[in-house]
């Protein structure tokens, strides 16, 4: 059933062996990180780890993210993470933490050529505004967190297929499903003609029970409460 989606999984991480073995996967089309996953894998040179990582994956974009929290310094960063190599996304916040909308600082990366990843993003507004700056554009991402509108208690479903709409008009640019809770996820992503959908490393084991017999499973389930309840000593 893998072989049968029309959407391409990106491996999301930070841990360096975890992503250099997925590497090797052809399966995986591209990869993603985060500010938030380098500093829980306890990584502290931002640099180095990119560069340990651009030394194998080279034929496949993999993004990399601006921490900086104002625009003249996300611009510097930018620049700096895209000269990193051409399969480079760099990823920019839709907004910084003060809510100031990051649009014309993405149309004016993108117009000078740099690919970007645009992260964060919830509502169609906002997927908007960033299919408006990137339209004309270098190759891009667009990344709705699907995962958190679901946290939300919204079903990220109409805003997935609304963003695909909306960016019709920029058609350099592709929708990434982003923090993805679920297997079903993955199907949900290639059902509706998402371009992207990334996976996490702690979900990437479940993918391989993308089609299983129910009945099987069900009996699988059966057999480990009963190997544990042994394996616990439990008497009654």
């Amino acid at each position: 059933m893998l072989d049968s989606l029309r959407t391409k999984i990106f491996a999301d991480g930070a841990d360096l062996e975890t992503i250099l073995r997925l590497a090797e996967d052809p399966f995986f089309k591209g990869f993603t990180t985060n500010p938030t996953l380098m500093w829980k894998a306890g990584l502290t040179d931002y640099a180095e780890f990119a560069r340990l990582l651009l030394e194998r994956i080279t034929d496949r974009p993999i993004s990399f993210e601006v921490f900086a929290d104002d625009k003249a310094e996300m611009r510097r960063q930018a620049r700096l993470i895209s000269s990193w190599g051409d399969n480079v996304y760099v990823k920019i916040p839709v907004t910084t933490t003060q809510k100031r909308s990051m649009a014309p600082l993405v149309r004016e990366l993108s117009q000078e050529g740099l690919k970007i990843n645009v992260t964060a993003l919830m509502t169609p507004q906002q997927v908007e505004r960033v299919a408006e700056a990137l339209a004309g554009g270098a190759p891009s991402f667009v990344s709705v967190f699907a995962g958190r509108i679901a946290d939300a208690g919204v079903e990220p479903l109409p805003i997935i297929k609304e963003s695909l709409k909306i960016l019709e008009a920029a058609p350099s640019a592709e929708l990434i499903w982003a923090s993805p809770r679920e297997v079903l996820n993955v199907v949900q992503a290639s059902n509706v003609g998402c371009h992207v959908i990334t996976v996490t490393h702690d979900l990437l084991p479940k993918l391989q029970l993308l089609g299983k017999d129910l009945e099987k499973y069900s009996l699988e389930t059966v057999q480990m409460f009963h190997r544990d309840a042994v394996t616990a000593g439990f008497t009654l």
